[in-house]
């Protein structure tokens, strides 16, 4: 079975229950005395190595959530609100949005949430009693585990609010004189933390099952660590340990579950890595940190990229001679209108012209397999056997002047160009009348190889060495087909291209963006939302605001907002 997907009954969910317990309210140690054996408490939830396991199982849950919450909310990380997609709604408008601190408390309130049950964990391993395990390296592992997802929430805290909080115990008391540290600090915590981890942690292979963290990922993500501070040295030699010292390698060739069976009739090993089955296969060397999804299994989760990332396909009503235009799937005796094809998608996040065009023109529309058909499909047909135009591609320009009620939808909501990465074509699980109701239940990278490749580079771009700079990007067009680039034309605007291409719905954009402080600019150059192109950002977005309730909260201290915001 596979790790975190199987949180059932008892110590699981009471341990994390625990957590939470000890998150929001103070002790209630203070009104019973008892010393209860036969079930869990606050004083002896973490008292044994198994119960430990659960609290990082509980870890590994949370964390998932960030990618699998199915909500607006979360693809403000991946691409709402950035240069990579819009919505009609949320991230719309910076000033409204952003600036009212209520965009921002989501982030803070779950980074700090996950802090506290990291410290909870750390603070119970770092006083066990040694007998309780079966060695000094059995409870070092447990506790770099930890440290890591510590780590992680601290990166998203810094980059996002700037100084902040540095909270290094598990608070079983309301706390309400909290200051801000200096970035600085919480760098030497998280550099801390994941030196520990790259010390402690299984290698690759030795982890105990698909999913828990492995050297490999806090070396990845110390890497990123150190290129926030402008540690390019340091990035080059942190990438490099995970590039050469533990197996991973880009995949080149044509692997996993299906091949000889290629949906759209064709497919290429970038095709593969998302393929149903393939993240945790021994024989892919490229994922490095793999989220655990599963159907039917309680804490399974599933991951909602199709209903956040594709397009409405099925509201587009008729066909031009006025009959429906998707049949859809046969089922239970009629027809469902969705097509186990392509699911059922609701536009959240509708890429930018940026995305869908810019980024591949030139000679590369026709070479880089990313662009492909089978990887971003561009053509939809119809589907409506009683209509003329049954099997013709759609293009709205067959439909007469003035009878499609809302021609904007058309191409916002109804039809664009389709990452299938993010889809699992006639494999879905739950919903089934549905086509899957946008949920796909694959396993979901959260760090993947080609992205320590690119922070490599963007480093040694830093370091004016160009050429090696080139040779890691390169590493990754040569296996797509894609024309390499030269060293004169490496930029780090060329990186961010190359980091969408790649990575578009698996990076978290606004983080890569917030660091290098390139958010602002690029979103007034390239999210082209019809309803306000730029979004209304202001120069002060290049970080978030602290939320006004924390502020109010702390009455014993003082916690001073960014500059710009009320």
């Amino acid at each position: 079975m596979k790790f975190i997907k199987n949180i059932t009954n008892g110590i699981g969910k009471a341990s994390l229950l625990l957590s939470a317990i000890l998150t929001l309210s103070v002790s209630c140690s203070d009104m019973l005395d008892e010393q209860p054996k036969d079930f869990l408490t606050p004083d002896n939830a973490y008292s044994k190595p198994a119960y430990i396991e659960q609290g990082i199982v509980g870890l590994h849950q949370y964390v998932r959530y960030w990618w699998t919450n199915n909500a607006p909310n979360t693809l403000i990380m991946f691409a709402i609100g950035t240069d990579v997609a819009y919505n009609d709604a949320t991230m719309l408008n910076y000033e409204a949005n952003l600036s009212s601190t209520n965009g921002s408390s989501d982030m803070w309130n779950r980074s700090y949430s996950c802090i506290q049950k990291a410290n909870v964990l750390i603070e119970a391993i770092s006083n066990s009693e040694d007998d309780i395990w079966t060695g000094q390296e059995e409870k070092n592992a447990m506790l770099a585990e930890a440290m890591f997802f510590r780590a992680f929430a601290y990166r998203n805290i810094v980059v996002l609010f700037g100084d902040a909080p540095l909270v290094t115990e598990a608070f079983d008391y309301v706390k309400t004189d909290f200051v801000r540290n200096p970035k600085s600090e919480i760098y030497e915590l998280m550099e801390s933390d994941l030196n520990f981890a790259t010390t402690h942690l299984p290698a690759r292979g030795r982890e105990k099952a698909p999913g828990r963290i492995t050297q490999g990922a806090a070396w990845h993500l110390l890497a990123e660590t150190f290129l926030i501070q402008s540690k390019f040295q340091e990035t080059v030699t942190a990438a490099t340990h995970v590039i050469a010292d533990y197996g991973y390698a880009l995949m080149t060739q044509r692997f996993g579950t299906k091949l000889g069976n290629d949906i759209f009739g064709s497919g290429d090993p970038y095709f593969d890595l998302f393929g149903l089955g393939n993240q945790n296969l021994s024989e892919n060397t490229e994922g490095i940190w793999v989220l655990q999804v599963e159907p039917n299994i309680t804490g399974g989760d599933a991951f909602p990229g199709e209903r956040m990332y594709g397009p409405a396909y099925y509201r587009i009503g008729n066909t031009p001679d006025g009959f429906i235009a998707f049949r859809g799937e046969f089922m239970d005796g009629a027809y469902t209108g969705y097509s186990d094809t392509l699911g059922r998608p609701v536009a959240w996040a509708r890429p930018t012209s940026y995305v869908l065009y810019q980024i591949w023109e030139g000679e590369n529309w026709n070479k880089d397999l990313r662009n492909a058909e089978h990887n971003l499909k561009r053509n939809f047909y119809f589907d409506s056997p009683e209509s003329a135009y049954h099997g013709q591609k759609i293009e709205w320009s067959l439909y007469a002047p003035g009878q499609r009620d809302n021609p904007l939808l058309d191409t916002i909501q109804y039809l664009y160009p389709y990452f299938m990465k993010v889809a699992t074509p006639l494999e879905h699980f739950t919903d089934l009348i549905r086509s899957g109701g946008g949920t796909t239940h694959k396993d979901v990278y959260a760090i993947r190889l080609a992205e320590t490749y690119m922070i490599r580079a963007e480093a040694y771009l830093r370091l004016n060495q160009p050429d090696k700079a080139a040779d890691d990007i390169n590493l990754i067009r040569n296996r797509v087909n894609a024309t390499p680039v030269t060293p004169g034309e490496v930029t780090i605007d060329y990186i961010l291209d190359e980091r969408v291409r790649e990575l578009y719905s698996e990076e978290w954009r606004m983080i890569t963006l917030l660091r290098l402080g390139k958010l602002v600019e690029r979103v007034r150059k390239y999210n082209d939302n019809p309803l306000l192109p730029g979004l209304n950002i202001q120069d002060y977005h290049n970080l978030w605001p602290i939320p006004q309730t924390e502020i109010d909260r702390n009455v014993n201290g003082v916690l001073e907002q960014n500059p710009g915001y009320k």
